[in-house]
């Protein structure tokens, strides 16, 4: 309820900035709504914020992925399919092997080799190896295949229609180099990590060539690499076969000279490669040697034969005559003696003992005697061997002096002969193994696994397309987005414009379609009324005494709709029982007197220029047919308006008006561009912006602010008109609003189920999600148009 004992002094122009900030705030400048600073920075990012976007402009970025959709379907028609398929090998690097003694010395596998495979099996000589083994040139559909992307691909692929050109328009050689260049460009060779392994992989359009090629590369560089060692063998068996012929003359020449030589000089050798005088020589020096060796046994026997030792000499003991004889000599000694102690000497037993005793003595004598001089002529022949030997030996190194006279060139000449022929025999080893080894054919690679026949392309890939088209489709929106929030610099929604302005935003007023503006007005029920009463106890609770005595009603710019808000707060404010004076202080162009359906003959500019007569005082202040709501028209346009609105009379007028009415309202021009509300803001206790959606600018806004509080005028606060309280977007925003609370009493008969005020209406027009659709449509275009307008 309004205040109406409130006492206050409302001055001229000059004291009014004073009055109105002293009365309600502490300053017009520094006010700050919730408690919080309006220069306040943003917050940065949020994702609620974000999330806020993607609602607002959700149907961009719907038809933006429904476009991404349709474009990866298309793109992916629009590619040719390809198949794919691989082929692995296995490099098989031989270790290094040097014979050093027969110890054999192993190297490591370097991974150079298999980087060489890589690049030899990418190389042009295996590629025009495999056009040929496969005849790849005189195939058209491979050297001449579908475009990989062309808008023809989905008519080819919707009618299975497949174009191949003509070969003959082609020489073989450049058949031949296309098909080339068709390999070397699809094919790719890569070393599986941590493995021997190469994967050879191929990509054609044709299932059946890709697993062609990549099996027919493999076994191409298999072959290619045994080729070559089977070249290399021949060049060598040749070279080698070149060289035994050389050497082979060589040493036949040189032999025949050695043979020559030997004949001319005299030069006899045995087999053993020595000369006949070496070898006589050597055996004269053994035979002396033994000879020697025979003297010094003899004559140490004649020695124990002079010394009187002869019968303890070998021969004498061995021998078996001599051994009877001195046995029985010994024998005949022992009767002797054991006779002796019986018979006397002269016994003829014992002088018969005696006689064979001496008998057998000297025969025993004789046979030392005859062995001794056998030795001592066996030392005088040694000794005579000797002397023959040595004088031999003398002879003989007389003639090996002359011999190596003539030896030397023989050496030179039998040197040379054993040179060629260990060249010969080497040559003739070295044939031997390369012809071993060219037999054998050592392979360097191996394939592990065939490629095989693909069954579906691997591209293009219908998903990936999609989901990279998608991608870009979104990124597209989101740029989309980008530019139009950048372009559009209004308000979209409350929070812009007390963050902006810094104004507590004291009324969101729906956006209503002009055709049923007037309609929703007299409504009492409808949102737009409740809009306004919902404004208008904001208004009661702006300042620390209610709702002020006076105010201004104005706009940045025009058809923000500040008229019809002045129209409806008069009838709000009347309705709590309060005497309303609406006054259209717009002397440029007004509209109240239209709301009102009252004529325009006199009014304010009347009354402020005394062009009324007394007895017509009272009839401009005109009462409505709404209790309690009086209202004074603009009256004749004058041609000087801000001076009428500026001379002390209207502050007079204000004063007056509002000691005899409650609450006087004034609907004021718009402030930009004009000084008329500005003015009249300072006669006023509060100020009221009204800011349309998606209309006025933010800088227009914040300009008509900062003239506004430049005049010392006391804003209370705004209201945001126009506002589309029924979309998603700012419902999911803003949860506190809902159309269905501002019609509360539009769907009372559904509720109810008493009043069926569609029984002779279509049944379409009688369902309640017809009618949503209907209504979000033309929200929707409704929202696109205002934000035309408002970048362009």
């Amino acid at each position: 309820m309004l205040d109406r004992n409130r006492q206050h002094q409302i001055a001229g122009p000059g004291h009014s900035q004073a009055l109105s900030a002293d009365l309600y705030y502490d300053g017009a400048q520094n006010y700050s709504p919730y408690g919080r600073d309006h220069s306040e920075q943003d917050e940065g990012f949020s994702p609620l914020k974000l999330l806020f976007y993607a609602v607002q402009y959700r149907w961009l970025i719907v038809m933006m992925a429904a476009a991404g959709l349709v474009a990866g379907v298309i793109v992916t028609m629009m590619q040719t399919p390809k198949y794919q398929a691989t082929t692995q090998l296995e490099v098989l690097v031989p270790s290094a092997k040097v014979f050093q003694d027969i110890e054999v010395v192993s190297e490591n596998a370097d991974v150079r080799a298999f980087l060489t495979a890589r690049e030899k099996l990418k190389s042009r000589a295996l590629a025009q190896r495999v056009v040929f083994q496969l005849g790849l040139s005189e195939k058209p559909d491979f050297l001449f295949p579908t475009p990989d992307f062309s808008l023809g691909n989905i008519f080819y692929r919707a009618f299975g229609i497949s174009k191949s050109a003509s070969i003959e328009e082609k020489t073989p050689e450049q058949r031949e180099a296309i098909a080339i260049g068709r390999i070397l460009s699809d094919l790719t060779v890569n070393v599986v990590p941590n493995t021997s392994l190469l994967s050879i992989t191929f990509v054609d359009q044709k299932p059946k060539y890709a697993t062609d090629v990549a099996n027919q590369v493999a076994q191409s560089f298999i072959d290619q690499r045994l080729d070559q060692t089977s070249e290399t063998s021949d060049l060598a068996r040749q070279f080698i076969q070149e060289q035994v012929l050389q050497v082979k003359q060589k040493l036949q020449k040189s032999e025949e000279e050695l043979v020559a030589y030997a004949k001319d000089a005299g030069i006899t050798t045995t087999g053993d490669d020595k000369s006949l005088i070496g070898s006589n020589i050597e055996a004269l020096n053994t035979a002396l040697a033994t000879a020697i060796q025979d003297r010094l046994d003899a004559g140490r026997v004649v020695d124990q034969i002079d010394k009187g030792r002869g019968s303890s000499l070998a021969p004498v003991l061995e021998s078996e005559g001599l051994q009877k004889l001195s046995e029985k000599l010994a024998d005949l000694t022992s009767q002797y003696q054991q006779k002796l102690g019986i018979l006397k000497p002269g016994f003829p037993e014992m002088q018969q003992l005696q006689s064979q005793i001496k008998e057998l003595q000297r025969l025993y004598n004789n046979g030392v005697l005859a062995i001794t001089d056998s030795l001592r002529l066996k030392y005088q022949e040694a000794q005579n061997k000797e002397a023959d030997l040595k004088a031999k030996l003398v002879e003989m190194e007389k003639q090996q002096v002359i011999f190596n006279d003539k030896n030397i060139k023989y050496t030179i000449l039998k040197r040379e002969v054993d040179s060629n022929r260990s060249q010969y025999d080497s040559l003739i080893a070295k044939l031997n193994e390369v012809g071993v080894s060219s037999e054998l054919k050592t392979q360097t690679a191996a394939i592990v696994d065939f490629a095989t026949q693909p069954n579906r392309p691997y591209s293009p890939r219908l998903g990936i397309n999609v989901a990279i088209a998608l991608a870009l489709f979104l990124a597209l929106s989101a740029s989309v987005i980008y530019v139009i929030e950048l372009l559009n610099n209004t308000f979209t929604n409350p929070e812009q414009v007390e963050k902006e302005l810094g104004l507590a935003m004291l009324g969101i007023l729906p956006l209503v379609d002009d055709r049923e503006l007037v309609a929703a007005i007299a409504d009492q029920k409808s949102g737009l009324s409740e809009a306004y009463r919902s404004l208008r106890t904001s208004l009661q609770f702006s300042g620390a005494e209610g709702a002020p005595r006076s105010l201004v009603v104005t706009s940045s710019e025009p058809s923000e709709g500040k008229s019809t808000t002045s129209f409806k707060l008069g009838q709000d404010f009347a309705a709590l029982g309060a005497r309303v004076l609406i006054v259209d202080g717009d002397l440029r162009k007004p509209n109240l007197h239209r709301l009102f359906g009252l004529d325009n003959t006199i009014g304010l500019s009347n009354l402020l220029t005394n062009t009324v007569r007394k007895e017509d005082l009272a009839s401009i202040f005109r009462a409505t047919k709404y209790p309690n709501v009086t209202v004074l028209t603009s009256g004749t346009i004058p041609p000087n308006p801000a001076d009428l609105l500026s001379s002390p009379k209207m502050a007079l007028i204000i004063t007056n008006l509002g000691k005899r009415f409650d609450l006087v309202i004034i609907d004021a021009p718009p402030i930009v561009g004009l000084s008329d509300a500005p003015i009249l803001s300072r006669l006023a206790e509060g100020t009221l912006m009204v800011i349309s959606t998606n209309q006025v600018t933010r800088k227009s806004a914040k300009a008509a602010l900062k003239r506004m509080r430049a005049a010392g005028a006391n804003v209370v606060g705004a209201a945001m008109s126009k506002f589309a309280v029924n979309k998603f977007d700012y419902n999911y925003a803003y949860k506190y609003m809902n159309y269905q609370y501002y019609n509360y009493g539009a769907d009372t008969a559904k509720i109810e189920g008493n009043v069926d005020h569609g029984a002779d209406q279509p049944a379409y027009a009688k369902s309640p999600a017809f009618k949503r659709l209907v209504r979000r449509i033309r929200s929707s275009i409704g929202g696109f148009v205002d934000r035309a307008k408002s970048v362009t």
